[in-house]
């Protein structure tokens, strides 16, 4: 025990030995490679995600090759210069391209009519239905005719009483012209019953218009339609005491055949619409649905109104429509169109072709290399003479015959290589459906990836 304290322990006044050579190596030195292993894992994960979304842009090329950047590429000869833009196309025609003044209308009945009853009385029979049509003259009500039948006896009676009283009074007045002559009776008495004669000639003519107007209240007991129309609903029904006062009426009656359509325009557009009924022109009006899609019937311009209305700048045309199918129907909303004027020889294009920049107005054409046979997108400055609807008309910048990019310009610069299909029709004047188009794009893309590889 002696022993081995006098060789663990130093001895006093001895100095320490450095725990350092003693100790233990430490347990905690392993985590830095800990932290170098994850970072070099990280990197090569970063470096392999990288790389396989730059091949997959790299695969996705032949969509984007109808970029400017990729397009400038292809002129280069470089780069993806290969892979060209799917388009639709159309063909410029030359043609003549009507001028339309476009407003917006409503639809008037030509005539209404609110039929009321013009003596009182009650209401025996009703001779229409609801919604029906009816001719001038057709009955439509009868109310008791009686009491007026009592009224024209009554008369009558009276016109004979006073034709007998006057007949006898005639026969005295002659007597009394031969008593005179012999100096019976004096002038006087002969001036007196010349008299009574004159006033039964006077009770006749007023028992004459008793009937006259006993024989009017019997006509209007029966209630005929003053104009031909469509009846509405019906107001009053049978058995109800009508008076020539009541303000409903017993029905309404509306002209569809012809009817009016009341449309405004702007201020603007009135001399030449002025200059054309002056001149004696007869303006041709179209009237379309509330989309603006179908057309509904075809009339004529009648007048114009004869001022201004200063709160819109607008002023008013009434238009006349045979209206022999019924399609309009009064106080319906409509679109019309005023043909004005038809601008001739122009070069027509679909209103989708034209576009816009800060050198003006342009559409892109396709053009085919002899050389390559390659068909490359081409910038052509128009003029524009008129736009009707999904035509344009330009008097300057293509030819009749000339293909134009309807679709897909936004992928084109001056010089793009493109892969075009013709659209449904020849300038048809309208765009082909999205969805189409769409559809056409993606095939005319897949044939460019099949003719070139960016790799």
């Amino acid at each position: 025990m002696g022993q081995l304290n006098s060789m663990d322990l130093p001895e006093p006044g001895a100095p320490r030995a450095k725990e350092a050579s003693t100790a233990p190596p430490s347990k905690t030195r392993w985590w830095p490679w800990v932290v170098v292993l994850a970072v070099l894992a990280l990197g090569g994960w970063y470096y392999r995600t990288s790389r396989a979304a730059s091949e997959a842009a790299a695969a996705g090329t032949p969509a984007a090759a109808g970029t400017p950047g990729t397009a400038s590429k292809g002129r280069g000869g470089a780069g993806f210069g290969n892979f060209v833009v799917p388009v639709v196309v159309a063909a410029a025609q030359r043609g003549d391209l009507p001028v339309y003044f476009n407003g917006i209308g409503t639809v008037t009945a030509f005539n209404t009519v609110t039929v009321r009853s013009r003596v009182d009385g009650q209401l025996t029979s009703v001779a229409f239905k609801e919604g029906q049509f009816v001719h001038e003259g057709d009955l439509l009500a009868q109310i008791d005719p009686r009491p007026f039948q009592v009224q024209l006896e009554q008369a009558q009676g009276q016109l004979a009483k006073d034709q007998a009283q006057r007949k006898d009074a005639e026969v005295n007045f002659e007597r009394y012209k031969l008593l005179f002559q012999e100096g019976v009776i004096p002038q006087q008495q002969l001036d007196t019953q010349g008299a009574l004669v004159g006033q039964f000639d006077g009770a006749i003519t007023s028992d004459q218009s008793q009937i006259d107007n006993a024989k009017l209240q019997l006509t209007y007991s029966r209630i005929t339609a003053p104009i031909s129309g469509r009846i509405g609903l019906r107001l009053v029904d049978a058995g109800n005491i009508v008076h020539a006062t009541d303000t409903n009426g017993l029905l309404v009656i509306t002209q569809l055949q012809p009817i009016a359509v009341i449309f405004s325009l702007p201020q603007d557009q009135l001399p030449e619409v002025n200059a054309k009924l002056h001149a004696g022109n007869q303006l041709t009006v179209d009237a379309y649905d509330r989309d603006d899609t179908a057309k509904i019937a075809s009339g004529k311009l009648l007048t114009i109104d004869n001022q201004i209305d200063i709160t819109t700048g607008t002023y008013k045309l009434k238009c006349i429509f045979a209206n022999a199918d019924n399609a309009l129907f009064p106080n319906q909303f409509v679109n019309v169109h005023l043909l004005v004027d038809t601008k001739h020889n122009l070069t027509i294009v679909p209103t989708a072709a034209i576009q816009r920049g800060p050198q003006g107005t342009y559409v892109y054409g396709a053009t085919k290399d002899p050389a390559s046979q390659e068909t490359s997108a081409k910038i052509y400055p128009v003029t524009i003479a008129q736009t009707t609807g999904a035509s344009v008309g330009l008097s300057a910048g293509l030819n009749p015959g000339d293909l134009v990019v309807i679709d897909g310009q936004d992928k084109l610069q001056d010089g793009t290589k493109i892969s075009p299909s013709l659209s449904g029709g020849p300038n048809a004047g309208t765009a082909p459906p999205a969805q189409n188009a769409q559809q056409k794009g993606r095939a005319a893309g897949g044939q460019g990836h099949a003719g070139g590889s960016p790799r």
